[in-house]
């Protein structure tokens, strides 16, 4: 089942990653082990591609309590390859739990994560829980590492896979970072990703990367406000 349709792993990818590892601060697909702080929020939109699907996406985010995040998302992708070219409408949910969160040394966690899309009136489910480990340098350099597994229904068949991905987060200036991580299923080769965020202004910030993997490129852009 796992890349009958690149535009349905591009959907769950840009939702949520249950089709990779789950996405961190933006560009990057793997997570951090972090929260936002108890009654902050976000909003994020962003375009990606995936060999040649090219979407939009859209997600809100808030913590309700400390060391717990929900997250909910709205996808559309086009399938060029696909004649005639097909579009692909996806919606997902996630909840973020991270009880050991620290500002140098480890922070751990998990997520759970849900996500439907739909094509030509099939849809697909995927259910993913993911453990989220960050180490903080004194620095400010974050390394990230994701392990999880995640199952994917449709039409009443179901497969199971395990899920892995390591980045890291580099500062060159405070406002100014630069990204790079490999991340992967079972099944699958790795993809590689290398990207930039820039914060043009208290908690808004834009970035962007490109990858490669699996015999194609895929690429990301967008904008995400803290507040």
């Amino acid at each position: 089942m796992r890349n009958l349709n690149n535009g349905i792993a591009l959907l769950a990818a840009m939702l949520f990653g249950a089709a990779g590892p789950v996405r961190a601060e933006r560009p990057m697909n793997v997570d951090d082990a972090g929260t936002l702080d108890k009654g902050g929020a976000k909003l994020e939109f962003g375009w990606a591609k995936d060999d040649e699907t090219r979407g939009i996406e859209g997600a809100a985010g808030y913590a309700p309590i400390d060391n717990l995040e929900l997250e909910i998302g709205l996808g559309r992708a086009r399938d060029h390859s696909a004649s005639p070219t097909e579009t692909i409408h996806g919606h997902g949910l996630a909840v973020k739990w991270v009880p050991l969160q620290a500002e140098t040394g480890l922070s751990a966690g998990l997520k759970y994560e849900y996500g439907r899309d739909r094509v030509e009136g099939v849809s697909t489910r995927v259910h993913a829980l993911s453990g989220l480990l960050t180490w903080a340098f004194g620095g400010g350099q974050l390394l990230h590492v994701n392990l999880g597994r995640e199952i994917e229904r449709e039409r009443g068949d179901s497969e199971e896979a395990n899920t892995w991905g390591a980045g890291l987060d580099l500062p060159l200036t405070e406002q100014f970072h630069v990204v790079a991580e490999t991340f992967g299923a079972e099944g699958s080769g790795p993809d590689r990703a290398a990207g930039l965020r820039y914060e043009i202004a208290e908690g808004l910030k834009i970035s962007g990367a490109v990858g490669r993997g699996n015999h194609r490129n895929f690429a990301n852009a967008g904008i995400a406000w803290e507040f």
